[in-house]
């Protein structure tokens, strides 16, 4: 018997959580879960929970049954937390998982040490898509879910370039798209494509760049009022963060956009390089990837990078002192 099979024994409602601020793989791998529960296992009532969505992700079915408030009222018999790393990034959901009477977590960042009763944590995946797909069974996997998955990965792969990319998920796609989905469409439709304004903030965002460390670091700042000048969301900052990874001779990229609340930030991490990522978003109570890596942090610009800088720093010393250079 499966993991999946084992927890959905006897259960008859469902909740499904993503993260605050939802990106391709947490509603890819959110509504792949919620397609492939509906499609088969009829009696079950399924509901998914995630903070408003981008219009791009549309495509998805279920997209539109996604509910965005919480109801207090509510309780569930399983809850299946999807691409959060702690508890702290469900947002106002949380309590869905505490009241559960069983509870999944499926989950590829390192950095997390189980939210549930049953964890299934794969920190080698690309994706949380990826680490969902083989929970699966792949002969009840159809276009619907297809479409979901493979959504979430090209997502946190970069369309297949970054280094978490493996041989397995590229097999894993393929499989995907033997299924009939439009990928060409998918890819194009929910990565590329950019509104008018988001362009304008991404290309106000690297008119605004800073680099510093002799060019081997790299931070821009985003704006409440840049977004709203520009008719955005927050989402619409999607992407910035790897513009500045792009820039030559960057080790790190830094991406800080306002949250609302006074002298708050929320802070994105790439890097090129070895640096681990989400140890310097551990150590500010955030977490994520080596690669890939955010956190909240409050005060100025300059204090929170140079409080960023001082942990790059050390594992600069660390590189020096192994290596002897």
């Amino acid at each position: 018997m499966g993991i999946l099979t084992d927890v959905l024994k006897d259960k008859k409602t469902v909740a499904i959580l993503g993260h605050v601020n939802p990106d391709g793989d947490c509603i890819g791998s959110c509504l792949a879960m919620y397609n492939y529960l509906t499609e088969n296992y009829g009696e079950l009532r399924v509901s998914v929970y995630l903070e408003p969505m981008g219009a791009k992700f549309g495509y998805l079915k279920g997209y539109g049954q996604v509910k965005h408030g919480f109801e207090p009222e509510r309780t569930f018999d399983l809850c299946i937390t999807l691409d959060a790393s702690d508890e702290k990034r469900l947002g106002e959901f949380a309590p869905y998982l505490k009241t559960a009477a069983d509870s999944l977590c499926i989950d590829h960042h390192i950095t997390n040490q189980g939210l549930a009763r049953v964890n299934v944590i794969a920190g080698s995946a690309s994706s949380t898509c990826e680490v969902l797909y083989g929970l699966l069974d792949q002969d009840k996997i159809g276009k619907a879910v297809a479409e979901c998955l493979y959504t979430g990965i090209v997502h946190d792969t970069g369309v297949f370039k970054y280094s978490n990319t493996s041989r397995r998920t590229m097999e894993i796609a393929g499989y995907l798209m033997d299924q009939g989905i439009d990928f060409p469409k998918i890819i194009d439709g929910s990565f590329y494509q950019k509104s008018y304004g988001q362009t304008r903030v991404h290309g106000q965002a690297m008119l605004d760049s800073v680099l510093f460390e002799d060019g081997r670091c790299i931070y821009t700042v985003v704006t409440q009022e840049e977004l709203k000048k520009n008719g955005c969301t927050v989402k619409s900052t999607d992407g910035i963060v790897d513009l500045l990874r792009s820039v030559t001779g960057v080790e790190c990229a830094i991406l800080l956009y306002e949250t609302g609340n006074p002298s708050e930030y929320k802070v994105s991490l790439r890097t090129n390089t070895e640096l681990d990522l989400s140890r310097i978003a551990l150590a500010f109570g955030g977490g994520g990837h080596k690669k890939a890596a955010g956190c909240t942090m409050t005060g100025t610009v300059e204090e929170i990078i140079r409080q960023v800088d001082g942990q790059i720093r050390i594992q600069w010393d660390e590189e020096k002192e192994q290596t002897g250079v």
